[in-house]
């Protein structure tokens, strides 16, 4: 008798309706050409004011000042050189300074809610902005999204990156947020909250928070999309 699984399975063709049924076409007579029109990082991009989102204008913005920083690393501990790291963010009252966003709250002209920057040789890297503030989660609701960073990530292409946000420790809204809650995992949810680290304060002027980011394996940080 033959056992189960000695035979290895025909590889998947997908269903034969929804393959192509036309050869594909090319856009370019030069296959390498199309990594001239993508987007190109460097150090020379990011400017010295981009990773301090208080800064960026010529007054200061309303808020609590603090300070983020934190290390990416790969699955295997192993520090990510050279990684674009974006934030954007709520202003202190809770809104983004963007069309799409209708809530009433104020604007704050000093503060645009967007930066990033280069981890460092040691995969490290820092962001000093305001605390955001809450904001509902749509008209028609009672509940409000707890404050949070979004961050996205850069791999060698503009195809690879990975988005998440990042919470505070202590804040209540959080056990009622759905976005939150699709993470299935409790030590998964865990990870996505900063700690409070007074090491980090910068004295009158910022609190610290730490808030590492590891990319795959089993204490991966959650990305959107995955589930």
């Amino acid at each position: 008798m033959t056992a189960p699984f000695d035979t290895a399975p025909a590889p998947y063709g997908g269903i034969p309706q929804r393959r192509p049924q036309h050869p594909p076409v090319p856009l370019l007579s030069d296959p390498d050409a199309v990594e001239l029109t993508g987007p190109v990082f460097g150090i020379a991009d990011v400017g010295p004011y981009d990773s301090d989102l208080t800064r960026q204008h010529p007054g200061e913005p309303i808020g609590e000042r603090i300070t983020v920083r934190g290390c990416v690393t790969d699955r295997h501990g192993r520090p990510v050189r050279g990684q674009l790291v974006e934030l954007w963010q709520a202003n202190a009252a809770g809104r983004y300074a963007h069309p799409a966003d209708r809530h009433p709250a104020p604007l704050d002209p000093n503060f645009t809610g967007a930066g990033r920057c280069l981890t460092d040789d040691e995969g490290r890297y820092r962001f000093t902005t305001i605390r955001p503030g809450a904001y509902p989660q749509d008209d028609r609701s009672s509940v409000w999204r707890p404050a949070h960073l979004h961050f996205s990530l850069f791999g060698t292409a503009f195809a690879q990156r990975l988005v998440t946000q990042m919470y505070f420790p202590g804040d209540p809204l959080l056990a009622h947020d759905a976005i939150a809650r699709t993470v299935p995992d409790p030590a998964a949810r865990e990870r996505l909250i900063a700690s409070y680290d007074p090491a980090l304060n910068v004295p009158g002027h910022a609190l610290g928070y730490r808030w590492d980011i590891v990319l795959g394996g089993p204490a991966a940080t959650w990305t959107e999309g995955e589930h």
